[in-house]
């Protein structure tokens, strides 16, 4: 049997050919031999994530990002992942509201945080991409979740990151909930500046963050980055 850094490496060139049924069979295989399933899915993000840039590189086209995803779900249906999400889920009225902020379209690192928030038990409401700050807010109080979260890959959207939090500011809603950032170019002073929660430049982190507000219920509103 392989070793579990032989089958990270096997199961990202799987997924980055989009060979839906060979990395559900490794992926048994992985957790057969000892793999613990938030890893797992932590590898499957990371063959997302470079699909993702072969798209941004006009390599891969919209229907490979839809066989990437079609993939990433069926990982997540696998029998024990299921079983261990199940095992850990956070309260089941626990909310997300999530979406890529205004003037950025990319989506996969958001669809897949909404499919590791899912199978972690949260409900969660996609505005999907190019939301305007005015569409954040106001379905914020259409459903009233307990985190809201801001995605954008591009370095333009830390402006429009802080434009979408000063709305939550204006509209008197800033302190009832947490906002979470997400993007690989954030940082803890950029974040600092928008007035953000918390930030995570990987899905794994995101969710652990989520999860730990949940399950702390230590209240809302800003606090200190981590």
């Amino acid at each position: 049997m392989q070793d579990l850094r032989k089958i990270k490496e096997k199961l990202i060139e799987l997924i980055v050919n989009l060979e839906e049924e060979s990395v559900t069979k490794l992926a048994n295989e992985a957790l057969d031999a000892g793999m613990e399933p938030i890893r797992l899915l932590e590898i499957i993000a990371e063959g997302m994530s470079k699909v993702g840039k072969l798209y941004e590189d006009k390599e891969y086209f919209i229907a490979d990002l839809i066989m990437a995803g079609i993939i990433f779900k069926d990982v997540l249906k696998l029998e024990r992942m299921q079983a261990y999400f199940q095992n850990i889920t956070v309260s089941k009225n626990a909310k997300v509201l999530i979406g890529t902020v205004k003037g950025d379209i990319h989506d996969i690192g958001k669809d897949i945080l909404k499919g590791m928030l899912e199978a972690s038990g949260f409900e969660v409401i996609d505005l999907g991409v190019d939301v305007p700050c005015e569409t954040f807010v106001a379905k914020f109080e259409e459903y009233h979740p307990d985190i809201v979260g801001l995605s954008g890959v591009l370095t333009s959207t830390i402006d429009t990151m802080k434009e979408t939090v000063d709305a939550f500011v204006s509209s008197g809603n800033r302190d009832k909930v947490k906002i979470i950032l997400g993007g690989s170019h954030l940082t803890a002073e950029a974040c600092q500046y928008i007035g953000v929660d918390n930030f995570a430049c990987e899905v794994s982190v995101g969710v652990r963050i989520c999860k730990e507000w949940m399950l702390s219920r230590n209240g809302k509103g800003v606090s200190n980055h981590d």
